[in-house]
């Protein structure tokens, strides 16, 4: 026989107001104390009622009890007006309920006449209530009876002659009074509870103000405003502010993480969409000779050997940007440079010597005498001077002056300049010189040559500037830190 085990069926969790819970805890804690001073002012008070009435009732006790008093002598003080009032019929009436009732007893406990007066109700009452009062005589304390439903204290004593007196006090005053004291002390704690109620809220509400101001910035940031943040509070605890100042700096991250993959991933579809128009451009070239050469069309030698050549060439290119293009990549993933002292006027000299050679007809000069050290990548400058210089080579005219030089400033960085006296480049096309697959008018080269150069100039933890106007030639500016660090670069 299987036996079926029904589980509980995942509901949704009930949500809580921070806010009702606080106030709820508030009110409970008052309640209890409250509950708690009224029970001990109660108590404090019934003891101290009862024991007056109980100190009333020794003292009577005491008086009658140590004067060697019999029966007949207070038979004989008819004008005591203390025993009068008690066992007077006009004033304790079988009707009425005596606020303290005065009998007394023969040894088996029946009432019996005091002053002339045949016992009373209440007298009855009272010696039927306690019987042989023997025990309560030896008794030091009062003891509780009831009369006519309600509560007295009583306690006895016995005269010279044998006969036994009961006195007795009412305890309901006392009850009345403590009945009063409750319901005034639940009566105010009741309107202190409202007005705590209120005064909680108002302050749970003031108080949970910075967090709500967190929701609704939450909220607007999923929707899609990333700018939001959360506004101070001039009223506000420490853990709220500090909550606040972490969570905006968290906002911060998160924004700046997310322009940063939306640039990266703008700049990654730029990036694939140029190197596939420069790398097709090739392939075609290539692709189309190789189409002519399977069809037979190219029968002179000639026009083999021309074909030939425009294959070669356009290898070579492919090859070249497919170089340059890992070089952007390893950049981009931010290599450990081999870092050594550098002579970079060495590096100046060499870069106008190379331009010297491939161009001797264009005017070089070098502003870089002595020697100016460097912590920072060999390969790595080379390859920024091989970059400017080449740059100046394929876009400005054989005979334009160029100019190289290197400099240190009092702070200590290093500036590398390359200038020439070409035709210069428009401001929109200077804002772009450093973008990838940017080719000023269309010009030759790949259009990463720049790119690369402002790639490794970050990678030691410098920039690069251009300066440059139509008809004004072009100066490009690198400052380099003398003790250059890797940076994690943004871009």
């Amino acid at each position: 026989m299987t036996r079926r085990i029904r589980l509980p069926r995942p509901g949704r969790p009930r949500v809580r107001s921070l806010r009702a819970q606080l106030t709820l805890a508030n009110v409970v804690l008052l309640a209890l104390g409250i509950v708690a001073a009224t029970a001990v002012s109660v108590l404090g008070m019934r003891y101290y009622l009862l024991d007056q009435i109980d100190t009333e009732l020794v003292r009577t006790r005491d008086s009658l009890g140590g004067s060697e008093l019999t029966l007949r002598q207070i038979d004989s003080l008819s004008a005591l007006s203390f025993f009068r009032d008690r066992v007077d019929p006009e004033w304790n009436r079988d009707d009425d309920e005596p606020d303290s009732v005065f009998a007394a007893v023969d040894r088996a406990g029946e009432p019996v006449p005091v002053l002339g007066f045949a016992p009373s109700r209440a007298q009855r009452d009272l010696a039927d209530a306690v019987g042989v009062p023997d025990a309560l005589i030896r008794d030091p304390e009062p003891q509780d009876v009831i009369l006519r439903g309600r509560t007295y204290r009583v306690t006895a004593t016995r005269l010279a002659d044998g006969t036994g007196i009961l006195i007795a006090g009412s305890t309901e005053p006392l009850h009345e009074g403590v009945a009063k004291a409750v319901r005034l002390d639940l009566a105010i704690g009741t309107l202190l509870l409202l007005v705590l109620a209120c005064l909680t809220m108002m302050g749970v509400r003031r108080r949970m103000r910075p967090l709500e101001d967190m929701v609704e910035t939450s909220s607007a940031i999923a929707e899609g405003d990333l700018t939001r943040r959360v506004p101070s509070s001039c009223d506000t605890s420490l853990e709220v502010e500090q909550l606040r100042l972490a969570l905006n700096s968290m906002l911060q991250q998160v924004e700046s993480a997310y322009r940063t993959r939306e640039r990266s991933a703008a700049q990654l579809r730029r990036f694939v969409a140029d190197a596939s128009h420069e790398l097709r451009t090739p392939l075609a070239a290539i692709r189309g000779y190789l189409q002519l050469y399977e069809r037979g069309m190219l029968r002179d030698p000639t026009e083999r050997k021309r074909a030939w050549d425009r294959m070669t060439t356009e290898s070579d290119r492919m090859g070249r940007l497919v170089d340059e293009l890992l070089v952007l990549a390893r950049l981009d993933q931010r290599p450990e440079l081999r870092k050594r002292n550098v002579d970079v006027c060495r590096l100046a000299r060499d870069a106008a010597q190379d331009l010297r050679v491939q161009q001797p007809d264009r005017p070089v000069r070098v502003d870089a005498d002595g020697a100016v050290l460097l912590h920072a990548d060999e390969a790595g400058l080379r390859q920024v001077l091989g970059n400017l210089v080449g740059n100046v080579r394929t876009h400005t005219p054989a005979d334009v002056p160029v100019r190289l030089g290197v400099s240190r400033a009092e702070d200590g960085e290093v500036r590398l300049w390359v200038a020439d006296e070409g035709p210069g480049l428009a401001p929109e096309d200077a804002a772009r010189v450093f973008d990838r697959f940017f080719r000023a008018g269309g010009g030759a080269g790949s259009g990463l040559g720049m790119a690369i150069v402002q790639g490794v100039v970050r990678a030691h933890g410098g920039e690069v500037t251009v300066d440059t106007a139509p008809g004004e030639g072009l100066t490009v500016t690198v400052t380099l830190p003398s003790r250059t660090e890797k940076v994690t670069q943004t871009d």
